[in-house]
């Protein structure tokens, strides 16, 4: 497997505006998420406590999902297990100003840790980078499915995907239900929060209620630990780091200002966001 990822970025922003090719892949099949975030990644429970000890609660959200028969709440029958909505919890993803695709810039929703101006991700390398992107695209290769970078090749030309050879060992197991899959144990307590979610207007509290769920959860298991419940909702209340604190900037700037990448050194970098390597 090799993929060619300079001035790409296809997996961590959404390119749905640059191109009526643009696949809505994920919202197709019986479960369909409830946002209209692009390829949100589902992080572990591990992953999930790591970001919230290290402060950056901040920037997680969750995903909810429609489905036929399941849990209704707010008017929404949700995909639901044992009773509870199933979700999963990803990174959020601002307005940023990035030119994927040799394109201009313009604002698009952006993974939170994503250079604007390389173009890379500011946390790769690290133990808060999540392993369903560092295992990416080797999972789609093993089962057959189109990968993102197939989807980029197809819409903008380009060489990303130069060996589609699957891994050896691509790590496809059976995943258990707490791991990055959990479930919602109360929806009494979810009124107006499913609705706010699906508007795009979701609140710090809306959020953190997830993100505590999820951290509180074992896998294989239904069940949510009271103590880290707790400890977690009140973390990611607290929380105020730099990648938070720059999507709420982004987030007005995406409304009075023109996309410039280079704008990230005050909005980011200024705020304590580690560099990217560069290309060279």
């Amino acid at each position: 497997m090799e993929v060619n990822c300079e001035g790409c970025a296809g997996c961590c922003v959404d390119w749905r505006p640059l191109s009526e090719a643009a696949p809505d892949h994920e919202r197709q099949g019986r479960y369909r998420p409830l946002d209209d975030t692009y390829n949100l990644v589902p992080l572990t429970g591990d992953e999930i406590r790591r970001f919230v000890d290290d402060g950056f609660g901040d920037v997680l959200v969750p995903r909810l999902f429609a489905a036929e028969t399941g849990v209704t709440v707010d008017g929404h029958t949700l995909a639901s297990v044992a009773g509870g909505p199933a979700f999963y919890v990803g990174l959020h993803k601002p307005s940023k100003p990035v030119g994927p695709f040799g394109h201009d810039p313009a604002w698009l929703d952006a993974c939170v840790f994503l250079d604007p101006t390389t173009l890379q991700c500011r946390i790769h390398g690290t133990d808060r980078y999540p392993e369903t992107c560092a295992s990416y695209p080797g999972e789609n290769l093993a089962l057959g499915f189109e990968t993102e970078c197939e989807r980029v090749e197809r819409a903008f030309d380009g060489d990303r995907l130069r060996d589609g050879t699957p891994p050896k060992e691509p790590g496809i197991d059976p995943v258990p239900l707490g791991s990055s899959v959990f479930v919602h144990p109360a929806p009494h307590r979810l009124d107006g929060v499913v609705e706010r979610l699906v508007e795009g207007r979701a609140t710090t509290a809306d959020r953190a209620e997830f993100v505590a769920v999820a951290a509180g959860h074992h896998p294989g298991d239904v069940e949510v630990d009271t103590d880290h419940y707790e400890e977690t909702y009140a973390a990611v209340l607290d929380a105020e780091s730099w990648a938070g604190q720059a999507s709420d900037e982004w987030g007005r700037l995406a409304d009075a200002a023109d996309p410039e990448p280079a704008t990230a050194r005050e909005v980011e970098e200024a705020r304590g966001a580690p560099p990217t390597p560069g290309w060279d």
